[in-house]
């Protein structure tokens, strides 16, 4: 089996949500159910509204929804959205 790279948008309840204590926590999150290389970037959105954007290398084969449901259940997170996922190469 390969890696593949994962690219989530996790979109916070409200523009308030501390972004640190956000990524602290998807991270461990990601981590827990056997993720990787776990990197973010922020995308504005309208009002103040950032998404934060989490990039991640996941075994291939592996079953991704349960990282998605995961991420869904931390606190002051609204949606969870998969963007992307492609093979790494190297």
């Amino acid at each position: 089996m390969g890696t593949v790279s994962v690219k989530m948008k996790v979109l916070p309840e409200s523009p308030s949500v501390d972004f640190k204590q956000l990524k602290e926590n998807v991270k461990g999150m990601v981590k827990v159910k056997g993720g990787t290389n776990c990197h973010f970037e922020e995308e504005e959105i309208a009002f103040g509204l950032k998404a934060l954007i989490t990039i991640f290398d996941w075994t291939e084969g592996n079953e991704i929804e349960a990282v998605e449901e995961a991420i869904g259940t931390i606190e002051n997170v609204n949606s969870v959205q998969m963007v992307d996922m492609r093979r790494a190469i190297g």
